[in-house]
């Protein structure tokens, strides 16, 4: 297998985001497994989840965990491949968690996406650097989008602006 996404969660309560991460990449055609791992409570388990993905040729990481999202840090730090952070909004503490995922330390290059569709697409687009196929599927999926704007305009404009 040549490309794939690795949404590892720090927990099962952040299988809902997950979902909607393998969702776009589902419909982008990218192949994509989940995992659970904590950089807190077992972080020997992430180190073995990296060794095991590391060895594909093209893997990108998304990871989705909330309050300290360590998890990014932790794979980013080790591994070599692109790491993207997703971390959950926190109704607790008024989104102010987020900034555990921008603030990382020096020789961190995770990225960051709060929205799991934005997350998937990143993850994409990095696999479609030399991948015409999925360059293409990109560009489907863009054309969709402004398509939904655009059909979405010209009702309002219909419905909103008879005189």
């Amino acid at each position: 297998m040549r490309d794939k996404v690795i949404i590892l969660m720090g927990s099962n309560k952040d299988l809902d985001i997950s979902r909607s991460i393998g969702k776009t990449l589902d419909n982008l055609e990218v192949k994509y497994e989940f995992r659970v791992a904590s950089a807190h409570k077992t972080p020997r388990k992430v180190l073995d989840i990296l060794d095991e993905y590391d060895k594909l040729e093209r893997v990108v990481y998304i990871t989705v965990a909330g309050r300290s999202n360590a998890l990014s840090g932790l794979v980013d730090a080790n591994t070599t491949k692109p790491v993207i952070a997703c971390p959950p909004y926190s109704e607790k503490f008024g989104g102010a968690d987020i900034y555990s995922s921008l603030r990382v330390p020096s020789g961190i290059g995770s990225l960051v996406n709060i929205e799991p569709e934005g997350a998937a697409i990143a993850a994409a687009k990095i696999l479609a650097i030399d991948n015409k196929g999925l360059t293409e599927r990109i560009q489907e999926y863009q054309m969709k989008k402004i398509g939904e704007i655009n059909a979405a305009d010209d009702t309002l404009k219909d419905d909103l602006n008879r005189v």
